[in-house]
């Protein structure tokens, strides 16, 4: 016999004493209408899948001239939007997860080859999402990334052509060189906080266009451009620093999605099982009280861009140690740094979070080319796709206005609301 006690404790927080649910399905239902974070996470999602459905829409020729003629037979509209609107969506999951043709022994598609291309594109931005959420954790906004990561890479990319070590140490020094140059950005912009009181956003911003144009600057300097060439282009990184392949060389993915969950358990760790971790987190959620508490928040602001930097600087590594160009070129960032602010308020800039979020985001990468080669569909809509996800989650009232969810007591606040301090 069930007891009033246990289905008081049983149902979720925020359900009123008189409707308490009984029964899983009833649970699932009240958590769904009670709109937690997860549930504006995936709502959201379904809304940008729509928005990108109207653009694809809009974007088709076939779909365009259908409409010319619409009150007389809108039969036509309807048949070419849904074929566009099918065809592009089956193509961008076709190009990320799973094509069909591969099962066919003739065929030239690998069987993991989506899979692949996914992964290989998510650990840059798995990476560049870490550096953002844990400055977001400390009460920061790193909008640096790009800088950072555009730093660390070359740090890797110089020592990757320009010393020549064993092949294993080779790619270990490559790797520690990104890794203090990214540090070094954004400890840059953390001592200019603490020390000066510059803002944040501001300095890494500045400092974007700084490494930017520095690294133009190293493609024309004779040593560091490509022998015999007139072109904005590096030396090529040698094999050895090179990272490996973790599927063989006829799939993209390698050693750099190992690299980057391995940061994320990392961060997981630091914010949530270590004292420097219980620092940050406390200077971010009050620097007033951190203070009282006898804790250093200068110090405190130049440890977590030290650490931010660092994550940039490991993608700015999974780039040009791991990329397909073993060159660096003035878009070595591959706009990685601002998609990376976008993966990290996916994420809720929580580690797992931001994998999940990375991997999406990846995927929708991946997917982007085979539906432009496919459907001639702009790659565009697909960025627009990941904007429209990071505004819904941003406006969690819009959603519960559009679904009728009803207003969280409990749980449903989202972690930006919060300003992102737990």
């Amino acid at each position: 016999m069930t007891t009033g006690v246990a289905d008081t404790a049983a149902a979720p927080e925020g359900t009123p004493p008189g409707e308490r649910p009984k029964g899983v399905p009833a649970r699932v239902v009240d958590t769904f209408l009670n709109g937690n974070t997860v549930v504006i996470t995936v709502l959201a999602f379904v809304c940008a899948i729509v928005v990108g459905a109207v653009l694809i829409v809009i974007a088709d020729e076939p779909t365009r001239a259908a409409m010319s003629y619409f009150f007389s037979y809108p039969a036509d509209t309807f048949g070419a939007g849904w074929k566009a609107i099918s065809s592009g969506y089956v193509a961008l999951f076709e190009g990320s997860v799973f094509n069909p043709d591969s099962v066919y022994s003739d065929s030239s598609v690998p069987l993991f080859g989506p899979l692949s291309d996914t992964l290989f594109n998510a650990a840059p931005l798995i990476l560049g999402g870490l550096s953002v959420g844990v400055a977001f954790r400390a009460g920061l906004f790193n909008i640096g990334a790009q800088g950072q990561l555009i730093i660390g890479a070359i740090c890797a990319g110089y020592v990757g052509f320009a010393w020549h070590l064993p092949i294993v140490l080779h790619l270990l020094v490559a790797l520690v060189a990104g890794i203090v140059g990214g540090a070094l950005w954004g400890g840059l912009a953390g001592w200019l906080k603490a020390r000066a009181g510059a803002h944040e956003v501001i300095s890494t911003i500045m400092l974007n266009y700084v490494a930017l144009y520095l690294l133009y600057y190293l493609l024309s300097v004779s040593g560091f451009q490509a022998d015999g060439s007139n072109q904005a282009i590096s030396r090529p990184v040698e094999d050895a620093a090179r990272l490996p392949h973790l599927l063989g060389g006829g799939l993209s993915v390698n050693a750099s999605l190992v690299v980057a969950l391995l940061a994320a358990l990392g961060c997981w760790w630091l914010l949530t099982r270590s004292t420097l971790g219980f620092r940050l987190r406390a200077v971010g959620a009050n620097q007033y009280a951190a203070r009282t508490a006898g804790m250093s928040v200068p110090s405190s602001y130049i440890t977590v861009m030290l650490i931010a930097g660092a994550l940039a600087g490991l993608a700015g590594c999974a780039q040009i140690l791991g990329g397909n160009n073993a060159a660096l070129t003035g878009d070595v960032d591959a706009n990685i740094g601002f998609d990376a602010i976008t993966v990290a308020l996916l994420g809720r800039a929580a580690p797992g979070g931001t994998v999940l979020a990375g991997i999406l985001f990846g995927a929708l990468r991946a997917g982007a080319v085979k539906m432009q080669a496919d459907t001639g569909t702009p790659t565009e809509i697909v960025q627009v796709i990941q904007s429209v996800i990071v505004l819904f989650i941003a406006a969690p009232a819009l959603i519960r206005a559009i679904f009728r969810l009803r207003e969280s007591r409990g749980g449903g606040v989202t972690a930006l609301a919060k300003g992102w301090n737990g």
